[in-house]
């Protein structure tokens, strides 16, 4: 089911994502007609809007684009929330100043899923700070990885600090149990400042080297579509699947009650 502006979506009107694909979106998870972290995705939907296309996103009808997809809609499910300009030419990108608000819903999976082996490349996405639809390079990348036999890919910046995931945000657990997520340019996941929000255990932000990964107790991925999944090995470090601080980054996250839409 997709909805664009409130109203069914036509084939026309979903022309310029398949042959222009400029924009911006965020995923969410729902939980029985409630979002865990539904303003962050408001704010991102908003924040990113005046990067993209130079306008004022209206939050407020934006919400009821979305409670409208949603309605009727029970148990787990998955919704993402994509702007764009249907009207956006090619040649004239900078014209693109009506963005309008595709909505659409998909089954959701079980999370956390199981834990994940990534392959670690020299690379840093195109505004980093930016949740945008051009994910070529991050999609080519994890290809990469995956055909190396690893399941996904994880960026380092050029001086050697690790940032984030293919399409996830990356914390490592040092050997005291303090969560650290790595200072780089990285995308503000809304699941990560949920984390970053819990009371215990105690967290940080630090540059985190390549060369300092062997030293960590544990790694992990998290999104709104995975919660906080256990990462096995990046390259040939190995970590541990189950560490009691990412059980307790689990218990925490799960105890954040979701808004109602």
């Amino acid at each position: 089911m997709a909805e664009l502006n409130g109203q069914p979506v036509t084939l026309e009107e979903l022309q310029s994502l398949a042959l222009t694909n400029y924009g911006h979106f965020t995923s969410m998870r729902m939980e029985d007609g409630t979002i865990r972290g539904l303003s962050l995705h408001l704010d991102r939907l908003v924040r990113d809007c005046r990067v993209v296309f130079g306008v004022e996103l209206d939050r407020e009808q934006t919400q009821t684009y979305i409670r409208k997809a949603a309605e009727g809609v029970t148990g787990v499910a998955g919704l993402r929330v994509t702007v764009f300009d249907p009207a956006i030419d090619m040649g004239r990108p900078s014209d693109a100043k009506d963005p309008h608000v595709l909505v659409n819903l998909r089954p959701a999976g079980a999370m956390p899923p199981p834990p994940l082996t990534a392959k670690s490349f020299t690379f840093t996405r195109d505004s980093a700070a930016v949740k945008h639809i051009g994910l070529h390079s991050q999609l080519r990348i994890r290809r990469d990885a995956q055909l190396a036999g690893f399941d996904d890919a994880v960026f380092v910046e050029p001086d050697g600090r690790v940032s984030e995931g293919g399409t996830w945000n990356l914390g490592f657990v040092d050997q005291h149990g303090t969560v650290i997520w790595p200072d780089a340019p990285v995308l503000p996941g809304t699941t990560m400042l949920l984390l970053q929000s819990l009371a215990a255990p105690k967290q940080i932000t630090a540059p985190v080297q390549l060369a300092d990964v062997p030293n960590m107790a544990a790694a992990f991925a998290t999104n709104t579509t995975i919660g906080v999944r256990s990462v096995s090995a990046l390259d040939d470090v190995r970590f541990p699947q189950d560490h009691p601080v990412l059980e307790a980054l689990r218990v925490g996250y799960a105890g954040i009650p979701g808004d109602r839409l």
